[in-house]
């Protein structure tokens, strides 16, 4: 099934692992009830889900920093909600979501079970485009650290996903071939793509069963994982 015997699997973090969408929801629930009462929290993920997609492609590819990523995502959302917000008050609930995000850490089904298969079989790693504090709070706070050699964040390798420098680096940092190793995560763009080209294999984690090329390995479920590992 693989080229080569594998020996070292690199996981995406957010949407393959952590539970994004959910822990995210749950931060702004508790930010809206205590400082926008008025707004109800599915209306607020209804606009605020897609337009944090699109801000986080941009930065992906380096077209916005940091700091716009932050405020955009939450001035374009409450523009859409036609919710009048100052920019201090902007820069209070980037803040308070960044704080309350790591504290919420709902994994996806099966998280816990398949890297306890995995990790007796192979070497486990972690390559992510989060921001490095906000990714090891959730890596710790969610118990899941302990099963992971090396984590790889864009901002040591100074690029992200699916820049090949990135792999690079998380292959360097992990002392593994990449022939030898693959890649697990839910973006087929920054993940898949950014694997393959990088000269690893990758597995397309599809919770949302999208239509996909027939030739891309893909799981549905994570416990799926055993099939091919």
């Amino acid at each position: 099934m693989f080229s080569a015997k594998i020996t070292d699997i690199f996981f995406d973090l957010d949407h393959t692992l952590w539970d994004f969408d959910v822990n995210s929801e749950l931060a702004f629930e508790t930010i809206l009830k205590k400082d926008h009462p008025t707004i109800e929290i599915e209306d607020f993920i209804e606009k605020y889900a897609p337009i944090n997609q699109a801000c986080w492609k941009l930065y992906q590819y380096d077209k916005i920093t940091h700091a716009e990523l932050r405020y955009n995502r939450l001035k374009h959302t409450f523009d859409a909600l036609e919710y009048f917000v100052s920019d201090a008050q902007i820069e209070s609930i980037a803040h308070d979501y960044i704080q309350l995000l790591p504290e919420n850490n709902r994994l996806f089904d099966g998280t816990i079970e398949v890297l306890e298969y995995l990790e007796k079989k192979y070497t486990l790693h972690i390559i992510t485009n989060g921001f490095a504090d906000v990714q090891y709070k959730k890596i710790n706070n969610s118990n899941i650290a302990g099963f992971f050699k090396t984590i790889t964040n864009s901002e040591l390798a100074g690029v992200k996903k699916p820049n090949p420098v990135i792999f690079e680096y998380a292959l360097n940092a992990a002392q593994a071939n990449k022939e030898s190793s693959i890649m697990i995560g839910d973006c087929l763009e920054a993940d898949v793509q950014g694997a393959l080209n990088a000269g690893l294999d990758a597995i397309f984690f599809n919770d949302k069963k999208i239509k996909v090329q027939e030739d891309i390995k893909q799981v549905t479920h994570l416990l799926e994982l055993k099939k091919y590992l």
